[in-house]
């Protein structure tokens, strides 16, 4: 499939400043991850602690949090996994789904997708 980009506006759950990002669409990552810096500094607080896996195989503890996300004018309240500061940014696919995109590998860029429920 490849890997692209795409931008998105991220705040803190008061409403305070928002910064827009660009980050790597990784459907394989639970969550967004974003620098603990960069949360920080957008008033995002960690409500908590997850084990993670990475690519290369170590198993991880990183703190989560809950913040604002808007892509293509959509806004939802998603999960967050604060990353190190030289990590890359990763748009994962719990964001994702609560905003009802899908990824259009072909064109590499996020569509409106039906939620599945049965």
């Amino acid at each position: 499939m490849g890997t692209f980009n795409w931008a998105f506006q991220i705040s803190g759950m008061d409403g305070g400043p928002s910064r827009e990002i660009e980050a790597t669409v990784d459907t394989g990552a639970a969550y967004t991850t974003l620098s603990a810096r960069l949360l920080r500094e957008l008033g995002v607080e960690p409500t908590g602690q997850r084990r993670f896996l990475l690519a290369d195989g170590r198993r991880v503890d990183m703190d989560v949090g809950r913040a604002w996300i808007t892509i293509n004018g959509t806004s939802e309240v998603t999960v967050v996994a604060f990353g190190e500061d030289d990590a890359p940014s990763l748009l994962g696919a719990y964001t994702l789904e609560g905003l009802g995109l899908a990824v259009d590998p072909t064109s590499q860029r996020l569509v409106p997708t039906h939620l599945i429920m049965y």
